[in-house]
């Protein structure tokens, strides 16, 4: 992240050295080489975002292609010729321009889990539609610029413009798009709505870039747009947020489908319980029944009628001892210990019988 910052940094005083500390003679072709340079990078990232990003993509194509077409519009009007091809360039970097702030807005709502209404972008968009063809009216109308006329001022080209009645129109659209940003930033971190805080402050610091920059330019004359400059930062930024953002949630996801993986695992593993008596039990219980003797089947039907020994003893003619030879065989055929448990794996078949009808689990005939 620190060499992050350094490298904008470097990048922005690179961009002021050739701007601002060059004789006229190489000023405008240093110009026209870094805007050239911008307009490259913004090619490159595009394409980065589209290999990128995979959901919410049309609002980082918006954004990455309005920063493009930002560009692209300044590097002509850095080298128009004429009147007619500085207004054309300005229309184009006035295209880039409105829809920019209106994809910088929707991606932070997307990021900070915003909820907002169907309409809303519509509306937003039909609104830069507005916005753009009021700006992009000079040469036509006399709206926008009451009077513009082209020239060459120590070799870089630009235009020289009286403001006409609607001009503040779009400086009120910016500082909107600005307003409406920090307050959605300030909301979600009240409501926590962000992964985390420092996501919130990354988000924040490309916003105020781009309000600071803007300001800078609006009572400074510099020749050249930095905000070409600040554009491509603050799609890092939000490109970065997003990046982040969705690993988190990729780790979260892969996460959850390990931990319902390894519950399924377990309840598989796990003996379904009936009452107190696992179904393996009560199966094993089931098909020990069907190999007794006919003997071992009388002992095993007094037991469940509640005979006691004196009584099974008596009916069956038999010694005590030959009643035990008859349990323990009797027992290790049915998986018990005792005539108890014997008696308890027997109730929680007869109650699995008598809740599921024909559909028993462990079936005694």
């Amino acid at each position: 992240m620190k060499k992050y910052v350094i490298g904008i940094f470097a990048l922005m005083w690179v961009t002021f050295g050739l701007s601002g500390c060059t004789s006229p003679g190489k000023k405008s072709a240093s110009l026209s080489i870094v805007y050239c340079v911008a307009t490259l990078i913004s090619l490159l990232l595009l394409i980065g975002c589209l290999c990128l990003v995979r959901k919410n993509k049309k609002w980082f194509v918006l954004l990455f292609s309005s920063v493009l077409v930002v560009n692209i519009g300044y590097t002509f009007l850095s080298v128009s010729s004429n009147l007619q091809t500085a207004l054309l360039a300005n229309r184009i970097s006035y295209l880039g321009s409105v829809f920019l702030p209106l994809a910088m807005l929707m991606i932070i709502l997307k990021i900070t889990n915003t909820k907002y209404k169907k309409w809303f972008p519509i509306s937003l968009f039909i609104l830069a539609i507005i916005i753009f063809l009021i700006a992009a009216s000079p040469g036509i109308l006399k709206i926008y610029y009451k009077e513009v006329s082209f020239q060459i001022v120590n070799g870089i080209s630009n235009l020289v413009k009286v403001y006409g009645p609607l001009h503040p129109i779009y400086l009120v659209y910016l500082l909107g798009y600005f307003t409406a940003m920090v307050m959605v930033i300030i909301r979600a971190s009240i409501k926590k709505t962000f992964d985390n805080a420092s996501h919130a402050i990354i988000v924040a610091i490309a916003v105020l870039v781009n309000i600071g920059v803007w300001y800078i330019e609006q009572i400074t004359k510099i020749d050249f747009e930095f905000l070409s400059v600040s554009y491509i930062i603050s799609e890092l930024f939000l490109l970065g947020v997003h990046m982040v953002i969705k690993e988190n949630q990729r780790l979260r996801e892969l996460v959850k489908q390990k931990e319902e993986a390894l519950l399924t695992i377990n309840s598989t593993d796990e003996p379904k319980i009936i009452g107190t008596v696992s179904v393996e039990a009560m199966d094993f219980f089931a098909r020990g029944a069907e190999t007794l003797t006919s003997q071992e089947r009388q002992i095993f039907e007094a037991y469940i009628n509640g005979k006691s020994t004196k009584e099974i003893m008596s009916t069956l003619n038999i010694k005590e001892n030959t009643l035990k030879f008859h349990n323990k065989n009797l027992y290790g055929k049915l998986g018990v210990s005792s005539r108890k448990q014997l008696l308890e794996v027997y109730r929680a078949i007869k109650a699995d019988m008598k809740k599921s009808g024909d559909k028993a689990t462990v079936v005694i005939k």
